[in-house]
């Protein structure tokens, strides 16, 4: 699969809260060839999305009653792609963060290694 092959080597942020979740997103990217930084909660992330070197992240919207918008204005500002994943649909989301990616839960693993190979390979101006 052509996103597999372009995200084989790359270093992506996992933001997820619910466990099993985290673990299926994790084994997706790594059996992409990704090596996967992990973070269940909001103060992790924010901490991992200002002080790692990454390629790319795939952020849940709410962890635990909390937006995950600090970390994806972090990395914005770094010119670091991600993708949202969220069950609350895409509508507010799309109006505070608009052209990003969002991939709608539950997610089919191709969707999320095509939106996630496309979020790293649009120019950051363009994103």
């Amino acid at each position: 699969m052509m996103s597999e092959t372009f995200l084989r080597g790359r270093k992506i942020l996992a933001v997820e809260d619910e466990m099993l979740v985290a673990m299926m997103l994790q084994d997706i990217l790594e059996d992409a060839g990704c090596t996967v930084v992990s973070a269940g909660h909001l103060k992790q992330a924010l901490h991992l999305a200002q002080s790692m070197d990454i390629d790319g992240a795939v952020l849940d919207e709410n962890l635990n009653g909390e937006r995950s918008y600090p970390v994806a204005d972090t990395l914005i500002a770094r010119g670091i792609p991600f993708v949202f994943a969220t069950g609350y649909g895409e509508a507010d989301l799309g109006k505070l963060y608009p052209g990003r990616r969002i991939l709608a839960k539950p997610y089919l693993e191709t969707d999320l290694l095509a939106a996630l190979s496309a979020a790293i390979s649009t120019p950051p101006d363009v994103r």
